[in-house]
């Protein structure tokens, strides 16, 4: 039996007082709707058709896909309305799960019980609440069987004080569904034509309606503002933290984690509070995190130490390197393993050699390191000269004085020494001491400057 699922995903999103369209907001790595199409593309249907409205182009433009048909919906006439559009790419399918793009916390395991429980005919998901304003009450037969869906502007006091909701997902029998939206009116306090009037028509008909429900109701909270975008964020949040800590992964504390991405880790790895994972980010065995730090599309390998408060982004940390408090590894800094690395440090597009030492107030850029290096405190790689960007090579075990100005392109040799204080612009013999001092003197009667009085 093949399924097409439609994604409704028009809607203007006024509440959230942005100029960017409802569904592109994002929760955690990706778009709102993002979030529903990749939870519809696990479902394996023979059609994903996005009826989209409100942003036009620069929703489609946001959200790539092959797969993806979109259908547009030019004027807001209610969700019946909008499923209408999609019809015509429905075609050749047997049933129709219609989802929404603002609702993006739904999972596969629920919607494929809803489609075991249906069979072949009409599923509706609901959730029962403690306070269900602003949803659609499911009103049901003495028996049980459902009856029909009122909307909170229509519903009598009686139907108000039902605690079961609709949350706008069905499963519907394509063969039908095109007769029933046919059908539809706007007689309602929103002059709009509702999906849910076709489960009336259903059970006129004969049919029942077959009901499931997911684990946790925040599957099928919608996000009408940023308010709502915030919990849900942290729900998302709550998801993915629980499945890693299932996994073996350490939290500190759970509720002060970020995963914005997709964190692969080994065993005995432990994450302080407020660390924020985004992109690709490889832990090996025994890492530790310390609090405040983000990972960002990085490779970090056994047994590495990450102090507090480091930006680690586009880097690989080494086998049993130490690095932070306050560090800055950038695009294409590479350490190769047992190295410190410090407090106001910053390596970007650099390969520090093993067990090689940068532990203070240093700048290292466009540069490779040997093994066995120490940087001093305060050094400057000046890898750029107002056009170009130079490379600075130090040998291996060569001792750079603290704050050193090594202006590239420049060599430093193996076991080579660098003064503390030194301009060094020309290549420095291996093996030696190199320096750039100027010769220290004293200025008799010399007087420091007084501030004038007016």
């Amino acid at each position: 039996m093949s399924l097409g699922i439609v994604i409704l995903a028009a809607g203007q999103g006024a509440r959230m007082k942005s100029s960017l369209p409802k569904v592109l907001h994002t929760l955690g790595d990706r778009a709102l709707l993002q979030h529903v199409i990749d939870t519809a593309r696990r479902m394996d249907p023979a059609r994903i058709v996005v009826v989209y409205g409100h942003g036009g182009e620069r929703v489609r433009d946001a959200i790539p896909g092959d797969d993806l048909v979109w259908a547009e919906q030019a004027e807001q006439l209610g969700t019946g309305h909008a499923v209408v559009q999609a019809m015509p790419d429905l075609e050749d399918v047997d049933q129709v799960l219609v989802l929404y793009g603002d609702v993006p916390l739904i999972t596969e395991a629920t919607l494929q019980r809803l489609m075991a429980c249906a069979g072949d005919g009409f599923g509706l998901l609901t959730v029962t609440l403690d306070d269900p304003s602003g949803y659609g009450r499911v009103e049901r037969e003495e028996g049980g069987e459902v009856r029909c869906i009122v909307e909170q502007k229509d519903a009598s006091d009686e139907q108000l004080s039902i605690c079961e909701v609709n949350t706008g997902i069905m499963l519907l029998p394509r063969n039908r569904l095109q007769d029933w939206l046919g059908r539809l009116g706007n007689d309602n306090a929103q002059g709009e034509y509702y999906l849910t009037d076709v489960l009336a028509m259903a059970v006129g008909e004969g049919m029942s309606v077959a009901v499931a429900q997911p684990d946790n109701p925040v599957e099928a909270e919608g996000v009408n503002n940023k308010l709502q975008l915030a919990a849900l964020e942290r729900a998302l949040q709550r998801r993915q933290a629980e499945a890693l800590m299932r996994d073996g992964l350490t939290l500190r504390d759970p509720s002060r984690f970020d995963l914005r991405g997709r964190l692969t880790h080994g065993q005995d790895c432990v994450l302080d509070v407020n660390v924020v994972i985004e992109g690709e980010v490889v832990l090996g065995e025994g890492v530790q995190v310390g609090a405040n730090t983000v990972l960002r599309n990085c490779t970090v390998h056994d047994g590495v130490q990450i102090l507090e408060n480091c930006v680690i982004e586009e880097a690989e940390i080494g086998r049993e390197s130490r690095v932070g408090p306050f560090s800055r590894l950038r695009s294409g800094a590479r350490l190769l393993g047992n190295n410190h690395v410090g407090n106001f440090v910053e390596i970007k597009k650099s390969e520090v050699g093993e067990g090689s030492k940068v532990n203070h107030l240093t700048y290292i850029g466009d540069s490779g390191i040997g093994t066995g290096v120490n940087i001093g405190a305060g050094t400057i790689t000046c890898n750029y000269d107002g056009a170009n960007k130079h490379r600075t090579i130090i040998g291996d075990n060569a001792f750079i004085g603290s704050n050193a100005a090594l202006v590239a392109p420049v060599r430093i040799g193996e076991g080579a020494t660098i003064g503390a204080g030194s301009v060094i612009g020309k290549d420095a013999p291996a093996g030696q001491l190199t320096l750039t001092r100027a010769r220290q003197v004293t200025i008799e009667g010399w007087q420091r400057p007084t501030k004038q009085k007016n």
